[in-house]
């Protein structure tokens, strides 16, 4: 009996090894099948024929769009570039203008409007107006500091610069403080509303205060039709300014 016991025992412990060998190799031969049923990139495939193959585009539509060629090498970060792209462009400005509290007298303004220092939100402003027939004289340069993104519809800035200002009442210069508003109806320069106030040799007896309104509108991509008024408050005059003309979008 112990013999034949020793002997069902064997046979046991021999059937149990035969049975986790065959386990084993099934196991092992399952894993080959499914590594080999997974489909591998080809080692000279890149990221954008990958994506071309996802979104299934005429390869000819993608060479001849150098954005999707962009977007498909590297997605742009669109939000941090509308924030520091200018809503508003630098513009060069020639109007013929009306003074209808000098008896209608004639005259012509030229300068050039936010002239990027940079890229930073400074900008510079110069500008030089006379009338034809009448003593009245203008020039002067301006910076102004956007304390808003660039990339915003709205933006604020102040004003700090240098004016001269020559009426037939007499002269006033000095420094020139303000404050800007700007409203860009399109982020490529097509329209926008622009009003300021300041006020040149503040404090003293003969401070003149400016409050300007521009408006421009684009007719072609670099060229613009613009119109202002603008109100000069002094102690002995009120005057006033209008004009109509063209910008130069460069």
């Amino acid at each position: 009996m112990t013999n034949l016991t020793v002997g069902i025992q064997s046979a046991l412990l021999k059937s149990a090894l035969l049975k986790s060998a065959l386990l084993s190799i099934g196991f092992i031969l399952a894993g080959v099948v499914s590594a080999e049923a997974q489909p591998t990139a080809s080692p000279e495939e890149s990221p954008a024929s990958r994506t071309e193959q996802s979104i299934d585009l005429d390869p000819s539509i993608i060479e001849n769009s150098p954005v999707l060629q962009r977007w498909l090498n590297e997605v742009p970060d669109v939000r941090s570039q509308i924030r520091s792209d200018p809503s508003f462009r630098t513009r060069l400005r020639l109007l013929y203008s009306q003074y209808p509290a000098s008896e209608q007298a004639a005259g012509v303004l030229v300068g050039v409007e936010d002239v990027f220092l940079g890229r930073s939100p400074l900008t510079l402003s110069a500008q030089y107006q006379t009338a034809f027939d009448r003593p009245i004289e203008s020039y002067g340069a301006d910076l102004h500091y956007y304390v808003l993104p660039l990339g915003s519809n709205v933006n604020l800035a102040p004003i700090v610069g240098y004016r001269h200002i020559e009426t037939v009442d007499g002269t006033t210069d000095g420094v020139n403080v303000g404050v800007r508003l700007i409203l860009a109806l399109s982020r490529t320069g097509a329209a926008d509303v622009v009003l300021s106030q300041s006020w040149v040799a503040p404090g003293s007896e003969s401070e003149v205060g400016l409050t300007t309104l521009s408006v421009g509108y684009a007719v072609t991509p670099h060229l613009r039709v613009s119109a202002d008024v603008q109100q000069q408050n002094a102690p002995r005059r009120k005057d006033s300014r209008v004009g109509i003309g063209l910008e130069w979008m460069p």
